[in-house]
């Protein structure tokens, strides 16, 4: 009976010794993370190595050395930490997208598109994975970034890099409509960063060569098909409402006008998570303000700074409505490839 006492004792004092060294190399993880966010790369690589020596396997404390180790441009060190992580069993997508950045980084691309394909070989729906390898191969191989792109939108709806790739890409391509479906798309994955700025601008740039050129933009779309000649046609039914100018107070003339026109006609045949969050702005009566945020900062930035001063309720409801919520695009809505 004294034995199994001891035994017992001994038992305790090391499940308690073990959780203190865990709590012990989780504090230390914070500490690490909190110097992360203050830019303090060495003294968070140096508690981060100490957290390690407390708790060796935890694969979450090496992926943050490794994040620290780039963002301290110590790329050596990133890359032999990673090459550690993809190589166990329970790496994750977020391992390769980091040792990918760090491949790119010393402008190692045969090793970065190596792991690329491994990468995607186990994680075939990490949109990121597309992206971070489209943005690789886009100076050189722009055709091959651009299915990688799509690709990533199919696989992965709702991770927003891809669409403000295919955006640019189909603005360059004359491809006004997909640009705008696109672009509008990325906008509400992605609302407040400096490309939400950018696609804003672009955005409103190809809603414009849509009614300069009237109904000419979607046979300049090299694969036209059902869906974009829906949009096409419903769209190009409101090109009177253009004519007083294309400006945020038009828009909504002739944006409401289209999605009453597309739910009366094409919304059944082809249902689109865009068009329903436009009609349910609409229903909400938020869809001035809506097309205010979205075209206003572009059309002219001291109107719309006036338009925020005279409209605070609109403007705070519609910020409270996105803040609110989150945009989720469904599978099977990526008419891209459409026959």
């Amino acid at each position: 009976m004294k034995t199994i006492s001891i035994l017992l004792i001994c038992l305790l004092s090391y499940s308690t010794a073990t959780f203190a060294q865990v709590a012990n190399a989780n504090a230390l993880h914070e500490t690490a993370r909190d110097f992360i966010k203050k830019g303090d790369f060495d003294n968070a690589i140096l508690v981060l190595n100490r957290a390690i020596t407390i708790d060796p396997e935890n694969k979450d404390l090496k992926k943050d050395l490794l994040y620290a180790s780039y963002l301290k441009r110590d790329f050596a060190k990133a890359i032999e930490i990673g090459d550690l992580l993809v190589k166990r069993p329970d790496a994750d997508a977020q391992t390769y997208q980091m040792l990918g950045l760090a491949y790119k980084a010393i402008a190692d691309n045969k090793e970065a598109e190596k792991l690329y394909k491994n990468g995607l070989k186990k994680f075939a729906n990490e949109g990121i994975l597309y992206s971070e390898y489209g943005e690789m191969l886009a100076v050189k191989e722009p055709d091959a970034a651009i299915k990688l792109f799509e690709k990533g939108i199919e696989a992965d709806a709702n991770h927003s890099t891809n669409y403000y790739h295919v955006a640019k890409w189909h603005a360059q391509q004359g491809e006004t409509l997909w640009s705008i479906l696109y672009a509008e798309t990325f906008l509400n994955l992605e609302s407040f960063t400096p490309r939400s700025t950018e696609i804003k601008n672009l955005l409103l740039e190809q809603y414009k060569k849509f009614f300069t050129l009237a109904g000419v933009n979607v046979n300049a779309d090299k694969k036209p098909n059902e869906f974009l000649k829906a949009v096409a046609g419903v769209l190009y039914d409101q090109q009177s409402q253009a004519a007083f100018g294309v400006t945020p107070e038009s828009f909504t003339v002739i944006r409401t006008r289209f999605i009453l026109q597309w739910f009366d006609q094409n919304a059944d045949q082809f249902p689109f998570r865009l068009f329903d969050h436009q009609r349910q702005l609409l229903q909400e009566g938020l869809f001035d303000a809506y097309n205010q945020w979205l075209f206003g900062p572009a059309s002219n930035l001291a109107a719309y700074q006036l338009w925020q001063k005279y409209h605070p309720e609109d403007y705070n409801n519609y910020l409270s409505f996105i803040r609110g919520r989150v945009y989720k695009i469904p599978g099977g809505q990526q008419y891209k490839n459409l026959n």
